[in-house]
């Protein structure tokens, strides 16, 4: 039985070995060209001419391709409305205006320097006030989320809080860039090797680019070198700059961004800046809480839209809100357009609701754990702002497992006797939680295919629509196929994604990757093991094979009787057993089908965000977090001494994986609200744009102790194996180190309300310390 033990990631050998292949390292082909993106240097403004003269002169350049060798001018995740190279309109630092082709990699930037832009610049909109000021925004909810009546909540609060949250955006800093190798082949076709999250959108965005039907062009994705949703919707022009290159030469073409061009042209998590008014008794009890979400999508859409519903969804956090109205929008700027990320949206909209909860502890001077556990999802009160009811509540139990099993009383007591020492340093705790829904809010998006191989050697081949980017999709789908025919994981391989053998795939995101096409790969198996199934029964019973030939067994049922493992198949009322080659050689003479494809899509799923009703979302991934730190009053210097983290993630397919997803999902949230700072200039020009200027978490970054538990959840019927998503729900939870940082400084504090931003570096803890001192 291969469901729920941690058997290694298929790929972790070739990591540590160096053998893995990924995009930049396919051997250079003959004739290869290599591609450079020429960009803006304005944010916004009019591209007037290019002057290629001098680059064209170039001995090793072969060509500058700008919008006018592109069959389609934009692009677009949802809206068509980003340009795939500049026509006139400049609307970002940095944009791609054209695209350079050069015989010799070591020149590209070189020739690069050598196209010249005019240009007319105008003033540009960098922050969100400026665009709020101009009314310009890309999209705004069509109605809030809201239930209760907010108007006599406020009437009935003991106390009312006004404030605002603001968020920074954060770099993906995968380790593989944005990269894609263009190969032409016969007859106008093209094949794409991309490191895309999205393979179906990349065909899309090339064959458009190309003028040609999508049937003529294949994308394949083998894996990345990690995608963090910077890859889901952003690889698909940058697969389309060497498709264009490769089919104007003939030639096959390679594109590899270096790092800092990658984090200076693709856009970011989106900046959030959010306003709320709440009421609460004197308990903490939450009676009314009106938020308004405000986004920076950047220059264009892109997926903004659904990234500010899915903020909107997580506003609740993991708390009960009688009387509640959430609204938002989302403002267009002259920033890179911001894309998907790790979350989606949710990091934003739950920290808001764990900063507020933290703003009324500190006025009422209680322990914000407290007013936590009094306002979480809890008996009869289940229903969430936008008319879901949230089933298998779990909540309750993860809140008071983790208070007792993290000793959160004795370790607050010993936090104020030494906050009180007065060292210069002071220390925090705080719990924060997660109720992540698991869905695609876009109900189209939630459905996979998945194509199994059946050998004549008991092995599988197995092709489906998910892409690994290191999160271990792969080896879930080869430990559901294992189980399913009863054989050892190793003796499967899921084989690259690719849009010839998996067509119309929706992209390996909102955490759904293993449980919409590991749904679909069981499916697959169990259409294969149906006929099976039969034959054996006819053979079990007495018939000869030769007898078998004859009989049409397309389709067949599975048979609880009829057991597949250890590489056997019984039969558990006769006790009689066959070896599963030999059963699979049967099949073959007798001419049954090995091989099973199948196409799956979530039921039950429909919201109309219009009537704001309907089930968003399949089911929830919880958990809490409780992180300790200390920081340094005279420099603003933050150490995580310790985070446990209690999750409830179903029945694990396999809890290594799983746990290896909790911490790392931490750690990148918990740089999110720490050190990782985008810093631009007045220009727009982004100035954070490597690791020398841009600080991800390192090792001596991360919890000097470290906790991961995962409570005991049989209960989780509605998806495969009973399993729980868990690529983002615990991104969330690197919330709890923030807030533990702003209880850290409200024993500093005169003032009765704390503005501390995110992320909170070094300098932003001072300033506040300092406010807060100063009671202001």
């Amino acid at each position: 039985m291969s469901i729920g033990k941690n058997i290694a990631h298929d790929s972790g050998a070739s990591h540590v070995t160096g053998s893995s292949i990924f995009i930049d390292d396919r051997v250079d082909s003959i004739n290869e060209v290599f591609v450079g993106i020429v960009t803006s240097k304005i944010a916004k403004g009019k591209l007037l001419n290019i002057k290629m003269k001098r680059a064209l002169a170039h001995k090793n350049c072969l060509g500058v391709y700008t919008s006018k060798d592109l069959a389609a001018k934009k692009w677009g995740a949802i809206f068509h409305d980003q340009p795939i190279l500049v026509e006139e309109d400049i609307s970002y630092f940095d944009e791609a205006c054209a695209i350079i082709a050069s015989d010799d990699r070591s020149k590209v930037l070189e020739i690069v320097k050598l196209v010249e832009l005019e240009t007319k610049e105008e003033k540009p909109t960098l922050t969100i006030s400026e665009a709020r000021a101009l009314d310009d925004y890309v999209y705004k909810a069509p109605k809030p989320f809201s239930q209760g009546d907010i108007k006599k909540g406020f009437e009935d609060s003991e106390h009312i809080l006004e404030g605002e949250f603001i968020c920074g955006g954060q770099e993906h800093f995968y380790m593989e860039s944005q990269a894609a190798v263009a190969i032409p082949v016969e007859n106008g076709q093209m094949q794409v090797h991309a490191s895309s999250q999205h393979p179906s959108e990349t065909q899309r965005v090339v064959a458009e680019a190309l003028g040609v039907p999508f049937h003529k062009v294949v994308c394949v994705v083998k894996r990345m070198g990690g995608g963090f949703g910077g890859k889901e919707s952003q690889a698909a022009p940058i697969a389309a700059y060497a498709a264009i290159v490769a089919s104007k030469l003939n030639r096959p073409t390679r594109l590899i961004l270096t790092k800092d061009e990658d984090m200076k042209i693709t856009g970011k998590r989106h900046p959030f800046e959010n306003t709320y008014k709440v009421g609460f008794d004197k308990d903490g009890r939450i009676l009314s809480l009106k938020v308004h979400l405000q986004a920076d999508a950047g220059a264009y859409t892109d997926l903004s839209s659904s990234i500010l519903e899915r903020a909107m969804f997580h506003t609740d956090g993991a708390y009960y809100l009688e009387n509640c109205e959430i609204s938002g929008i989302s403002y267009r700027t002259n920033n890179s357009s911001n894309t998907a990320y790790r979350g989606f949206g949710g990091p934003q909209g739950n920290m808001t609701i764990e900063s507020i909860i933290e703003d009324i502890a500190n006025y009422l001077n209680k322990d914000a754990y407290e007013i936590r556990r009094l306002n979480i999802y809890e008996g009869d009160k289940t229903l969430t702002p936008y008319g879901q009811e949230l089933e298998n509540n779990m909540l309750p139990a993860l809140f008071d497992g983790l208070y007792k099993s993290c000793d959160y009383q004795k370790r607050l007591s010993e936090i104020e006797k030494f906050n009180n020492l007065k060292t210069g340093k002071i220390r925090g705790i705080s719990m924060s939680a997660t109720k992540f829904g698991i869905a695609f809010t876009a109900r189209f998006l939630n459905q996979g295919s998945a194509l199994v191989n059946l050998q004549l050697d008991a092995t599988v081949q197995a092709s489906t629509g998910a892409t690994e980017m290191g999160q271990g999709v792969n080896t879930k789908i080869q430990q559901i196929i294992s189980h399913a025919f009863g054989i050892e994981p190793k003796d499967i391989i899921v084989m690259s994604t690719s849009t010839e053998k998996n067509h119309n795939t929706s992209p390996t995101a909102a955490s759904s990757g293993s449980d919409i096409n590991g749904a679909a790969a069981l499916d697959a198996c169990n259409k294969i093991k149906g006929r099976l199934t039969e034959l054996v029964k006819l053979i079990f019973s007495g018939v000869e094979s030769d007898a078998i030939i004859e009989l049409e067994i397309k389709k067949g049922s599975l048979d609880p009787d009829i057991v597949f493992e250890n590489n056997k198949v019984k039969q558990l009322s006769s006790g009689k057993e066959i070896d599963l080659k030999e059963l699979i050689n049967s099949a073959y003479f007798n001419r049954i089908s090995l091989g099973g494809y199948s196409h799956y899509k979530t039921p039950g799923l429909g919201f109309c965000k219009d009537r704001i009703e309907g089930k968003a979302f399949n089911y929830y991934t919880q958990g809490v977090a409780v992180s300790e730190v200390q920081v340094c009053e005279y420099t603003g210097d933050l150490k995580v001494l310790r985070s446990d983290i209690y999750m409830d993630l179903g029945r694990p397919l396999n809890p290594g994986i799983d746990k290896g997803q909790v911490t790392g999902a931490f750690v990148q949230g918990m740089g999110w609200v720490t050190t990782e700072n985008l810093v631009y200039a007045d220009s727009g020009e982004l100035k954070t744009y490597s690791p020398t200027t841009y600080k991800i978490p390192n090792i001596q970054d991360t919890p000097r102790v470290f906790n991961v538990d995962f409570i005991t959840n049989n209960d989780n019927e509605c998806n495969v194996h009973r399993s729980k998503a868990v690529g983002e729900p615990p991104f969330l939870l690197g919330t709890s180190v923030w807030t533990a940082i702003k209880h850290a400084l409200s024993y500093r504090a005169d003032s009765k309300q704390m503005n501390l931003k995110s992320p909170a570096t070094g300098e932003e803890i001072l300033t506040e310390l300092q406010r807060l001192k100063n009671g202001k």
